[in-house]
């Protein structure tokens, strides 16, 4: 049996493991436990209760933090003419077209996102077994598919994040690192939720949020009262 640290015994012991809290509490304990030797992100998990199989109940989409995410994100740009220089003095990381491909492919660099203009697609497209599975397939939804590679780039450094659910309807979602102040992650988690809300599907009765936590990097999950949400509307 693996041994379990002091460090993880302590954070242990600062929630019961059942216990619903209030996210404001949640986020106190996480900032109250022993930290990692490097900051740590912190991260939501929502269990929903969705037939990931049938495509109408599929949640996806896209929000801008109010606060950022605190991640150094990895950008890759595939775009041709003007857009080239648009990219490059906007933050894109690499931009390219076929060598930028061959970079994917070889996985030399581990980009965070990809943005792509529409007549990239083409070339995108085939990139789709590498790209898909890791989340960062360019997507007009996401934003990531556009004409305006400005603004797809200012966006995402501002914090801009995507959520999808995985195929046992759970979307996994970084809002923030453990030094934000507790206002900041509780404003970042409040502008998730909602924005997870408003995407619930029309077809759907009955409950939406079967289990709702927050953990960091290396602690243990913290169960979220999410009937304490209903009343809390942000921004």
């Amino acid at each position: 049996m693996k041994k379990i640290s002091k460090k993880m015994q302590f954070n242990l012991k600062k929630t019961e493991i059942k216990k619903k809290y209030t996210i404001n509490s949640a986020i106190e304990i996480l900032q109250s436990m022993k930290p990692a030797n490097f900051i740590e992100s912190v991260d939501a998990t929502f269990i929903l209760n969705i037939n990931s199989k049938k495509s109408e109940q599929n949640i996806r989409g896209s929000i801008l933090l109010p606060h950022g995410t605190g991640k150094k994100i990895k950008i890759g740009v595939f775009t041709t003419g003007k857009n080239i220089k648009i990219a490059k003095k906007y933050g894109a990381d690499f931009v390219g077209m076929e060598d930028l491909a061959v970079i994917i492919k070889k996985q030399t660099i581990k980009f965070d996102l990809i943005i792509a203009s529409p007549e990239t697609m083409n070339l995108v497209g085939k990139l789709g077994p590498i790209l898909g599975p890791r989340g960062i397939m360019p997507n007009p939804k996401f934003g990531t598919i556009s004409t305006d590679i400005k603004k797809s780039l200012k966006d995402a450094r501002k914090g801009k994040i995507n959520y999808r659910n995985d195929k046992n309807g759970i979307i996994h979602s970084n809002f923030g690192k453990i030094n934000f102040s507790k206002i900041q992650l509780y404003e970042n988690f409040l502008t998730l939720y909602n924005q997870i809300t408003l995407s619930k599907p029309n077809q759907l009765k009955g409950i939406y949020y079967k289990k709702i936590s927050i953990s960091t990097t290396m602690s243990p999950g913290i169960i979220i009262d999410h009937l304490s949400l209903q009343n809390i509307v942000y921004p």
